[in-house]
């Protein structure tokens, strides 16, 4: 007896169903069987970079292939988030995405190389992190106050640093430059690593980044933080904004890993299985914690949920300081 519908389109619509779907299990059963490269747009030794590395080695033991970092930094992490969408469906090339490069990046970048919301195939959440108001010792600041004041009283305009146009590090220094109605001098970075450099140098005066890059920077002494947009037991001593009467100031980086756009559902599904697995082990997530990141597991569709969320909020914020992309 046959299953199939008598109508020649309904038997070729159903056979092509089942078709793509005896493929997709295909491609799972024997994926991965090769490494898998994770492209990290961001350089080496930026807080991206350093959050992946948290999680490299329980990911290939549970996937049971190396997977393989690869640094594509620039325009604010597009041009590797860029890579990755035009890679290969096949889930062996990975993208590590944040707030800033499938969120932040739409509104700033008028021709940006892909599509946030059509362009890739989501895997799920590694953790979140809140940012820190870093400044060179040379301010002499110990809070907002004195900050903003020391900044009203330069004769020459000074600068901030951030990992790149288009970034969260970008836009929260916009917003504060606004709000301490003191004019600044955006210097972006090809990421985190040059701009901490240059902020210890004395070449830009300071900038908004999480607490995983910054903390060690801080804690020997080299610069100084002013503020967090939210507690973070990494730097307990080191007030948020709401706490010194700075309103506005409470964002959140989130950090997350995307296949480009046709991955099989089932390897996207196994991804995340695994990389749930890894984030709920208690060695790396006390491993992340002290990098100022809380490990968040969670599915494919709350990645997605976020970054449609997440587009328009920090849209109108780059509306309203008049934030653009080169």
């Amino acid at each position: 007896m046959s299953f199939l519908p008598k109508t020649p389109l309904s038997r070729r619509a159903l056979i092509a169903v089942v078709t793509a779907v005896c493929a997709n299990m295909a491609h799972a059963d024997v994926w991965p069987s090769k490494p898998i490269t994770m492209v990290v747009p961001f350089p080496a030794g930026g807080g991206t970079d350093l959050v992946v590395r948290s999680i490299q080695p329980l990911l290939q033991r549970e996937l049971g292939q190396p997977v393989v970092i690869d640094n594509r930094s620039g325009a604010g992490g597009t041009i590797g988030s860029g890579f990755v969408a035009r890679a290969p469906a096949d889930g062996y090339t990975a993208g590590v995405i944040t707030t800033s490069t499938h969120a932040v990046s739409v509104a700033i970048y008028p021709k940006l190389p892909y599509n946030p919301a059509k362009d890739f195939a989501y895997a799920g959440f590694i953790g979140t992190s809140p940012y820190v108001l870093a400044v060179n010792n040379d301010l002499r600041a110990k809070d907002t106050k004195a900050l903003i004041a020391k900044l009203k009283g330069e004769k020459t305009q000074l600068s901030f640093g951030s990992v790149g146009v288009g970034t969260v590090s970008h836009l929260i220094g916009e917003q504060f430059q606004k709000v301490a109605g003191v004019p600044l001098t955006h210097v972006p970075y090809r990421g985190a690593a040059p701009a901490y450099t240059d902020l210890i140098g004395g070449q830009v005066q300071m900038m908004f980044d999480n607490p995983v890059g910054l903390a060690p920077y801080i804690k020997s002494g080299k610069i100084a933080a002013i503020a967090t947009t939210a507690p973070t037991p990494l730097l307990a001593d080191v007030p948020t904004f709401a706490s010194q009467g700075v309103p506005g100031f409470e964002q959140q980086l989130w950090y997350g890993i995307a296949f480009p756009k046709g991955t099989p559902s089932a390897i996207v599904e196994r991804f995340n299985a695994a990389l749930n697995k890894v984030l709920s082990d208690k060695a790396v997530a006390d491993d992340l914690a002290s990098k100022g990141v809380t490990a968040r597991p969670g599915t494919p569709a709350a990645l997605q949920a976020a970054v449609q969320k997440d587009t328009p909020y920090w849209g109108a914020i780059a509306k309203s300081v008049g934030a653009t992309g080169e």
